[in-house]
């Protein structure tokens, strides 16, 4: 009979269908040793679990999910959802990011993984009925238009001077907007604004604060800044008590007054509103400081008209400022819509934070004195050298791989070995501010390079020697006043951050002494 495939043949299978023999031989059966039997079951688990770790490394999905890794936004709280809510139900738009909220302030990071592209990618859209926008020159022309015709607002903003007083102007604007009716946006949208005391621009600062900058001309240029302040709110103060007063005069002393008021300042009808909006000169401070540290300046078209502007844009304005930016601005004139976009080809990474530059080709006393902050590595900054020595440009900029311009100078990282990360804007600002010389095909000659290097560096030593405190002694004082003032902080750190760069550029002309070629 054929075997089956099926039930394959045993030694016990009686293939004539006959019943067994009662005196035939059966073997004994096999028995194994109780430990025997325990190793080759403890054999058998092991490798059942060497199994199921390649099978798990095979397929992903089986895989345990990865604790995340820390970034700079999981060490900050997400922001309150009334602060997107405000805007979303006003047509306000953002893609792939979240605003968070730490120690400095609000900030924009990007909630997943954005790979690059070869074109820009919108992030963030703000229509422009929630902007505070004003026209650079004249005739002053607001977007919205929020001011109803014939406001005396408009008077205020007519005595501004129309070529420097554009702070002035917009603060004043920001200021109407609070007042408005109830449930206006600004008011809402305010309540995420840095207060007084959370606000590090100089306008706000005291005399000591000014005297911690250990520089004489940027504490002069910011005195001034606010005595030119605290005059225009006290212009505006005099003409409102001049207008409360006659406002309870009889019918013919209020006609003669309004002549008077015409003669006096200039502008008919002051109202007691303007007085109300800033009843204290510290709330116009304030103010003015908002629309200094968050203004943008950008050219609009609405409809045939295309005119520069000065904007307050809300969600926009939460952006940090970088050197090395990842995100720009840019006008959508079809729907009347401010884009905030990712650099085309750029990688961002869960957790990035989202930044613009706020200002191209600007030193840090410009930063300083406009948003109240300062930065170590930024590659604009300048030392004013008196001495004749002079290095090889060339040369300087091929020990650090620098190219480019020198309007657009950057760092080659493709053909530089610096692991340690040296070469920074401090050092591309160095490239930019060292005495150079460049005469045709003329090689530098080494022992005069190594003379100038030590020239300029005597004279960066006598540089840091005129201050009154060192670089140490300024973070040691940081360190020490965690709950300093923002003003005061702000200034200890713009004096540190001058004398770090300083000494960035003593350090980048040791190394290019040590690396020019023999």
């Amino acid at each position: 009979m054929p075997l089956s495939v099926l039930h394959p043949s045993s030694p016990f299978c009686n293939f004539n269908h006959h019943p067994p023999k009662p005196n035939a031989y059966h073997p004994p059966p096999i028995t194994l040793c109780k430990c025997r039997f325990s190793s080759l079951r403890v054999a058998a688990a092991a490798a059942a679990l060497v199994a199921n770790e390649d099978t798990a490394s095979t397929f992903p999905l089986f895989q345990p999910p990865s604790p995340p890794q820390p970034t700079p936004a999981s060490q900050l709280e997400p922001a309150d959802p009334d602060f997107y809510k405000i805007g979303y139900v006003r047509s306000m738009r953002a893609y792939g990011i979240e605003f968070r909220e730490g120690p400095d302030g609000f900030g924009v990071y990007a909630s997943k993984d954005i790979e690059p592209l070869r074109r820009a990618r919108v992030i963030m859209e703000i229509p422009l009925e929630l902007m505070l926008t004003i026209s650079q020159k004249l005739p002053w022309m607001f977007f919205p238009d929020i001011i109803p015709v014939g406001h005396p607002i408009f008077d205020i903003i007519n005595s501004t001077n129309p070529e420097t007083d554009w702070d002035l102007r917009l603060a004043c604007l920001l200021l109407y907007a609070f007042d408005c009716k109830e449930d206006n946006f600004w008011q809402l949208y305010g309540d995420f604004l840095p207060s007084a005391d959370e606000c590090s621009s100089l306008l706000l600062a005291t005399e000591e604060d000014l005297s911690e900058l250990q520089d004489e001309e940027l504490a002069t240029a910011m005195r001034e800044q606010q005595q030119r302040a605290l005059e225009f709110w006290e212009k505006i103060g005099y003409q409102a008590i001049f207008y409360t007063y006659i406002f309870y005069q009889p019918a013919f002393l209020r006609l003669f007054a309004q002549f008077l008021t015409l003669q006096l300042f200039q502008h008919s009808a002051v109202p007691l509103k303007v007085k109300r909006l800033a009843r204290e000169p510290e709330r116009f401070m304030w103010a003015l400081s908002m629309a200094q540290s968050r203004c943008i300046n950008k050219q609009i078209r609405i409809g045939a008209l295309v005119q520069d502007a000065n904007m307050l844009v809300p969600y926009a304005d939460m952006l940090n400022h970088s050197f090395q930016p990842n995100c720009f601005f840019h006008w959508r004139f079809k729907d009347r819509m401010l884009e905030v976009m990712i650099n085309a080809g750029e990688r961002i990474r869960k957790g990035d934070e989202m930044t613009v530059n706020y200002m191209n080709g600007q030193m840090n006393n410009f930063f300083m004195q406009r948003y109240g902050f300062s930065s170590q590595v930024n590659p604009w900054d300048v030392i004013q050298f008196s001495g004749s020595a002079r290095v090889h440009l060339d040369s300087f900029l091929s020990v650090f791989n620098i190219s480019g311009l020198p309007e657009d100078y950057y760092h080659n990282s493709k053909l530089s070995y610096d692991e340690d990360g040296f070469v920074d804007g401090a050092v591309i600002a160095a490239a930019r501010t060292l005495p150079t010389w460049l005469d045709g095909d003329i090689p530098p000659i080494p022992s005069m390079e190594r003379k100038a290097v030590k020239e300029l560096q005597e004279e960066c030593q006598q540089m840091l020697a005129e201050f009154p405190t060192t670089a140490g002694q300024d973070q040691q004082i940081l360190e020490s006043m965690p709950e300093a003032r923002r003003t005061l902080e702000a200034a200890i750190k713009y004096r540190l951050h001058r004398k770090l760069f300083i000494e960035k550029v003593i350090q980048a002309l040791d190394i290019y002494q040590e690396r020019i070629l023999f």
